[in-house]
């Protein structure tokens, strides 16, 4: 289920008591974090992977962060403030096009799959009196 799933899960069983969750789904911000992480040698059985990918572009200089930690906390307190906040809150550029892409392809998977998952449920006459 993931995070995503339980925060949902847990979201739903919360609203009663009064407490709501916000999932805030953050893109990469521009901090020093990374400056003093310590990177091994790369392993060549990772060389067509996103990890890699990923690693090549902040070594050369080329992934440019556009995501502004200030502005994110700033985001974040006022929709902690705001009555009925989102179940998420998508923080970044480049955070809102993953979480579009995905959500997209993931659409558009279901609706491939319309006939099969309709063709598993009982005949309508089956169902009528139940």
């Amino acid at each position: 289920m993931g995070h995503r799933g339980f925060v949902e899960a847990l979201a739903k069983e919360l609203v009663s008591f009064g407490i709501q969750l916000t999932l805030v789904e953050p893109g990469p911000a521009r901090t020093n974090f990374g400056s003093s992480l310590v990177q091994p040698e790369p392993i060549t059985v990772y060389d067509d992977t996103p990890a890699h990918q990923t690693r090549d572009a902040v070594n050369t200089g080329s992934w440019v962060i556009t995501g502004d930690p200030e502005r994110m906390a700033d985001a974040m307190t006022v929709v902690a403030d705001q009555p009925g906040p989102p179940l998420r809150l998508v923080l970044g550029g480049s955070s809102y096009h993953a979480v579009r892409d995905a959500l997209s392809s993931r659409l558009g998977e279901l609706e491939a799959q319309g006939d099969i998952a309709f063709s598993t449920d009982y005949p309508e006459e089956e169902l009528v009196g139940r």
